[in-house]
């Protein structure tokens, strides 16, 4: 074979185009960089899917459960009206009703006379020490050589 050029072909080849035979450095190139991009792209639509449990972490019980749930069927479902519900919900700060509440009732239980009195310790009786049904070791008589 001659390595001579087609006549038509340009005699000038970018250095993008390999010759026959040789490794492809681009193709190598392309194939390491888009692994590369699908993980780093991967990781920023999780980390950023996760955001809303993030921020409600430090909120009550209920509420960061509920932002969890709905970070869950939003990732499931890909409606990404329960992504920014959840959001919005990790957001705001929910009042905390139960305590006021709970002051409140158990104000009116000492106003009414009906609040919880404290059961009277009852004085403990002591319990006999359980006795063997075999006395120890070291008070039995050695009967060894005794015949």
């Amino acid at each position: 074979m001659s390595d001579s050029i087609h006549p038509t072909a340009i005699h000038h080849l970018p250095p993008f185009v390999t010759a026959p035979g040789e490794t492809d450095v681009l193709f190598n190139v392309v194939v390491i960089f888009m692994i590369l991009a699908i993980f780093a792209l991967g990781t920023f639509y999780l980390r950023l899917h996760s955001l809303p449990e993030t921020m409600a972490h430090k909120s009550h019980k209920v509420q960061y459960e509920l932002v969890a749930v709905l970070g869950l069927i939003s990732l499931l479902t890909h409606n990404n009206i329960f992504w920014i519900a959840a959001l919005i919900l990790a957001l705001i700060d929910l009042p905390d009703f139960s305590s006021p509440l709970a002051a409140i009732a158990r104000s009116l239980e000492r106003i009414a006379g009906n609040e919880d009195k404290p059961v009277a310790a009852e004085p403990k009786v002591a319990e006999p020490e359980p006795v063997a049904s075999q006395p120890a070791a070291s008070d039995q008589a050695s009967v060894e050589g005794k015949v």
